[in-house]
């Protein structure tokens, strides 16, 4: 697998928590304890198992919708990768499409041959514009 398609496995496994699926994320995330997540909610977590459980949180959510990468830039460099886009969609969170626009830096780490990512961070767009 190539940084591009583990790009890609990334935004499905996305989707996927969007519709209820946690699975895929579980396969595309690193299971390290030097893991990070910097959630639109301001959560700093460090660790696969609290990871786990935020990504966990939002699955048992399923509020619908869909989430695709723009403007992607990709820096790959040996075992590491980092990636920076806007990720634009909408959901469905309170019964309504409600535009999803949030700016993500993420990084990749090749583990045993596969691209897993290793650091995911994600700022609401509209809150930097206020």
């Amino acid at each position: 697998m190539d940084i591009n398609e583990a790009v890609d496995q990334f935004y499905k496994a996305l989707n996927d928590i969007i519709a209820g699926d946690i699975e895929p994320m579980k396969e595309i995330w690193s299971h390290a304890d030097d893991v990070t997540y910097l959630d639109p909610s301001g959560a700093f977590l460090v660790g696969w198992d609290d990871v786990l459980a935020s990504w966990q949180k939002q699955a048992n959510l399923n509020i619908g919708g869909d989430v695709h990468p723009e403007n992607l830039h990709m820096i790959e460099v040996e075992n590491l990768a980092v990636t920076h886009n806007f990720e634009i969609g909408t959901s469905h969170l309170r019964g309504g499409n409600e535009p999803v626009n949030i700016r993500v830096t993420n990084v990749f780490r090749k583990e045993d041959g596969k691209w897993k990512i290793i650091s995911h961070h994600t700022d609401l767009m509209d809150i930097l514009e206020g």
